[in-house]
């Protein structure tokens, strides 16, 4: 059955709304390429990867994962006949290593993949010389997609060592089967499960502080619903704040801080407004920051924010960006407490991920080098 029960509000009091464009004033900060040699026509994530002497990994949507050192990119993982590419939003989409990875080399990857058009969350084992064995895959997880956009998401692990990931609400336009405020289902979601005891018999574990275990009708995977899609999202290592780029229908981007519990409002709400009616605004959780589709802009691409960072004048801020216009912003705190965005760069083509590697903070663009901050 649908769950209909109201989710226990939020304590995020409903923060101010950026206003765009961005305030003017000037961060002393740019971007530079790194790895040049290392252009993927699609990449969609960059993670450390301490194996077979590899620095970084980078997987592409596409299906492949890359090991780099010393500049130069090496296969350590081809799916590419496992994995779905036919829309946009379909592929390889996230990548993230366990949590006790330096013992069990276990990678867990989440893709699309077909007949039946489903996204499905495995784990995988790497080998001593950092390749990725094809043939140790366990799924630990599969849903139903009913179409090819708004397969979210990002695999997070938080410092609880749960894995989190983000559902886009099943695609189409509008929300039509309203996953976004159903708790009988994942689609519209983040959910955090148990998988440190993964296997074939039990994939997973349903922590039992999840939000929702004793809600009756709802999946008991869900941590927050009332996403549209979720495409990137990530941990405030300083504070364990899940911060979440949530992209809009075709009007307005949000910029989501989110709890245990909270209910960010897609279908009912786009952002900070209303969706195609009326609506009560006081029963979800506001965002921390909107903006509009001006000036190109099209879908948020969310980051994460920075922390001891080599690009120092960002410290403490969330560096987002728009996958079409190609604009970089670190939101932070107004001298009245306001947060605000500033622009970084603009122009940078199609950004898909902004994640921080060890000091590094990476922008990854589709067809060209990924970008690093650094200090002006």
């Amino acid at each position: 059955g649908t769950a209909t029960e109201p989710a226990a509000t939020s304590t995020n009091a409903p923060r101010p709304t950026p206003t765009f464009p961005p305030v003017t004033d000037p961060l002393p900060v740019t971007v530079t390429p790194a790895y040049e040699g290392v252009v993927l026509e699609r990449p969609v994530e960059v993670l450390s990867y301490p194996l077979g002497s590899y620095e970084i990994a980078i997987a592409d949507q596409g299906g492949m994962v890359y090991g780099v050192r010393e500049g130069q990119s090496f296969e350590i993982l081809d799916l590419t006949d496992r994995v779905l590419t036919g829309g946009n939003e379909e592929g390889l989409l996230s990548v993230a290593l366990d949590p006790q990875f330096s013992t069990n080399r276990n990678v867990w990857i989440y893709y699309s993949a077909d007949e039946p058009k489903r996204t499905v969350l495995a784990r995988f084992t790497a080998n001593e010389d950092g390749t990725i064995d094809r043939s140790s895959e366990l799924v630990v997880l599969e849903q139903e997609q009913p179409a090819a956009n708004h397969n979210g998401g990002s695999i997070r692990f938080g410092s609880d060592r749960m894995l989190y990931l983000g559902l886009g609400d099943g695609g189409n336009q509008g929300d039509p089967d309203g996953n976004g405020q159903d708790l009988g289902t994942l689609l519209g979601t983040i959910i955090r499960i148990d998988v440190s005891q993964a296997s074939a018999d039990e994939p997973y574990r349903v922590p039992d502080d999840n939000p929702f275990v004793a809600t009756d009708g709802a999946r008991p995977e869900i941590y927050a619903f009332g996403l549209r899609n979720p495409w990137r999202m990530s941990f405030d290592p300083a504070t364990d704040e899940l911060w979440v780029g949530d992209v809009g229908q075709n009007q307005i981007e949000e910029v989501d801080r989110v709890e245990a519990g909270d209910n960010l409002g897609w279908s009912e709400m786009e952002g900070n407004e209303c969706y195609e009616g009326d609506c009560d605004p006081s029963q979800f959780v506001a965002p921390v920051a909107t903006y509009n589709h001006e000036g190109q802009r099209c879908s948020v691409t969310g980051g994460v924010v920075a922390r001891r960072a080599a690009a120092t004048a960002v410290e403490g801020a969330y560096i987002y960006g728009d996958y079409c216009s190609g604009e970089l912003w670190a939101l932070r705190s107004d001298s009245d407490g306001d947060l605000q965005p500033v622009l970084i760069a603009d122009g940078l083509g199609n950004i898909s991920s902004i994640t921080q590697v060890g000091n590094q903070i990476y922008v990854l663009i589709f067809g060209q080098p990924m970008y690093r901050l650094v200090d002006e």
